[in-house]
């Protein structure tokens, strides 16, 4: 089904949950920007918040997260006293402005820390904030997920849990640092199920050390029959020299391109043929769930969590290495725990870095958007031959084709959607004007 391209699968390009992307992000950009972005919402803005909880009770060797080990109760403790102050903080400075429809929680594992404290920290956030039944979603390592976790999570009236599952191969679970045998995610799923909680997402892996064509075949079994209502796809990225966990992992057994390539494919034609509707390059979702409803009206947008329907302008990042996305700005927090508590204890903002967005950068990230969630873009007739000539490549190799002044990538060349976007980054595409865009 997918035309498979060496060349360009081994050009390296950002996964454009941002754009700018975080690795153009300065530390020019810092708290003063982030203040004065807080002080341009406004009552009516739609406002969508995350809150990072960088902690895990076993840290998987695979993980590229900014996450570490939760045993020092006490370090816990203090962090998550700073981010209900930073909470507190940043719903000061709004003024009871913005109105928040979507909580996510993330990390790390936010079931790292006691579920009382979950609950605190919710408590904290829709008392300062105007949230009226917002929807809730957290992130959970199925691990430290028991029948205590699943109770608090309907009480909290939690809307969409994602589980963590990766791959129910036993050797690969071996070779990656996380065993937890398909028996228990079964027990997580019905304990989530029993209370109501049906929004399920599970996050698998392909490209893992030891996987074999077979071992993700039976993964994608087990993941049908348990019937999840949204799944992600992801490839692993192997970088140990960025994320000395990684180093963990032994590089010889991991698959080689051609078969990363015929795994994802492989991936994509069970989900698809078992009635999820894909969702950009790596997402899936039963026809009934919000995501396919965004998909098939066009309204699907990304985000730092991937692919949403989530179309809220603003989106407030809370905790260390969390980022916060305005209309004209990008900020980061503070990535190291330590120094995020000393600037949020002093009272202060803990932005680290970020980026102003100009409206020509806005321009280019609007059609990267289109072109990962819709497939396609419109180019301006004026820059229709700059456009083409960027695309000739992909365009003799059928990855795309042109619609009028659409360009549209093909069925067949979805694997090569971010490098198609990517002709549009500033910093490493070759369209360097966009005015007509």
């Amino acid at each position: 089904m997918w035309s498979y391209y060496p060349d360009l699968l081994a050009r390296p390009v950002p996964r454009y949950t941002s754009y700018p992307t975080a690795m153009e992000f300065t530390g020019e950009v810092g708290a003063d920007d982030h203040a004065q972005a807080l002080d341009r919402v406004t009552a009516a803005t739609p406002i969508s918040l995350y809150v990072h909880i960088p902690f895990c009770e076993q840290i998987c060797w695979y993980c590229g997260c900014n996450t570490g080990a939760a045993g020092r109760k006490q370090r816990l403790a203090d962090y998550l006293a700073a981010l209900r102050a930073e909470v507190a903080l940043v719903a000061k400075r709004l003024g009871g402005r913005g109105r928040v429809q979507r909580i996510a929680f993330g990390g790390g594992s936010p079931n790292a820390i006691a579920p009382v404290e979950l609950v605190r920290l919710l408590d904290r956030i829709l008392t300062v904030f105007d949230c009226h039944r917002p929807e809730i979603s957290i992130e959970l390592d199925p691990r430290g997920l028991d029948a205590e976790w699943a109770l608090v999570l309907a009480a909290a009236r939690v809307t969409r849990v994602s589980l963590g599952v990766q791959t129910f191969a036993p050797h690969v679970q071996q070779a990656i640092g996380r065993i937890q045998p398909l028996s228990h995610i079964e027990r997580v799923v019905a304990a989530l199920r029993l209370r109501d909680i049906d929004a399920i997402n599970f996050d698998l892996m392909y490209g893992l050390p030891g996987q074999r064509l077979e071992d993700l075949d039976a993964t994608l079994d087990e993941t049908i029959r348990l019937a999840p209502s949204r799944i992600a796809l992801f490839g692993y990225a192997h970088l140990p020299d960025m994320i000395p966990r990684q180093r963990q992992i032994d590089g010889v057994m991991l698959p080689d391109q051609r078969l990363r390539f015929d795994q994802a494919e492989l991936g994509y034609r069970r989900l698809t043929a078992a009635g999820y509707h894909p969702v950009g390059f790596d997402h899936f979702a039963r026809g009934d769930d919000p995501l396919a409803v965004a998909a098939r009206e066009g309204r699907v947008s990304r985000n730092f969590q991937g692919f949403t329907e989530d179309m809220a302008p603003v989106l407030l990042g809370f905790g260390a290495s969390a980022i916060s996305r305005f209309p004209d700005l990008l900020v980061q927090n503070e990535k190291r725990p330590g120094p995020y508590r000393d600037m949020v204890g002093g009272g202060r903002l803990a932005t680290a870095r970020g980026i102003a967005v100009t409206d020509a950068e806005r321009l280019r990230g609007a059609h990267i958007c289109d072109l990962l969630c819709r497939g396609r873009t419109s180019v301006g007739p004026a820059l229709q031959s700059a456009v083409r000539a960027a695309m000739a490549d992909y365009e003799r190799y059928g990855i795309v084709e042109w619609a009028g002044n659409d360009l549209v990538i093909r069925d067949d060349g979805l694997p090569y959607a971010r490098h198609v976007a990517a002709q549009f980054d500033s910093a490493r595409g070759p369209i360097r004007s966009v005015d007509a865009l």
